[in-house]
């Protein structure tokens, strides 16, 4: 069990950069080179709410180390707004505008596309469903790890 655990947690690496290499992909074809794939994957996780830079990053939204610069390339080319919360001045809302809204659309489109792709039975239908399963008990047992272990 050791070397498949071992061979999940490669696999989920690699599905990530394969996910930017997807993402980067369909911005070529959509004409699209004003942002990154990582920006682009950032808009997926705004849509219809306003959010905290600080949220993104919290809640595993956003995986960089600079969120703060990929939201001003964002907002440069006019795919987010920005603005102080009203709660606390310190905190920056960020919000899809008219053109995110438009590329995130086109992004789901694509999931949309590789979802049925991925699952033209049932059988496949149930083994994705499965597979998110056991992807959201490993991210519980990371979290526990995290939040329990001794620094």
């Amino acid at each position: 069990m050791s070397e498949t655990y071992i061979q999940l947690t490669r696999t989920i690496e690699r599905l990530h950069r394969r996910l930017l290499d997807v993402i980067r992909l369909e911005l070529t074809n959509l004409g699209v080179d004003d942002i990154n794939a990582v920006q682009a994957l950032m808009l997926t996780n705004l849509e219809g709410k306003g959010t905290t830079v600080r949220d993104l990053v919290q809640r595993g939204y956003y995986l960089g180390s600079n969120a703060s610069y990929n939201i001003k390339q964002l907002v440069e080319s006019g795919y987010v707004d920005q603005e102080r919360s009203s709660r606390d001045r310190r905190a920056q809302i960020v919000r899809l505008t008219k053109k995110g809204d438009e590329l995130v659309r086109r992004l789901r489109d694509l999931d949309n596309r590789n979802a049925e792709a991925l699952a033209q039975t049932e059988d496949a239908a149930n083994e994705i469903a499965t597979a998110a399963q056991v992807l959201r008990r490993l991210e519980g047992l990371w979290s526990d790890y995290l939040r329990y272990a001794e620094f």
